[in-house]
């Protein structure tokens, strides 16, 4: 049954995983942390789509960063 769920509904069976993954750290650690976590996987996922895409990794962090940092 779970197979046929997923063939047919994939989205809402991940869908369903990460908003019960989300409430469970919720209930876990609270609210602020799971909003910092959920922000460091948000960066995580944003470096990783750049790597994916080949950029250089110094490039996007000059984009981000002010240029004391490169000094």
């Amino acid at each position: 049954m779970f197979m046929k769920l997923w063939e047919e509904h994939p989205g809402t069976m991940v869908g369903i995983g990460v908003g019960a993954f989300v409430g469970l750290i919720f209930l876990l650690v609270g609210f602020w942390k799971t909003i910092i976590f959920s922000g460091f996987i948000a960066l995580g996922f944003y470096f990783g789509k750049k790597y994916d895409n080949n950029e250089d990794l110094r490039d996007v962090l000059e984009e981000i960063l002010p240029d004391k940092f490169f000094k």
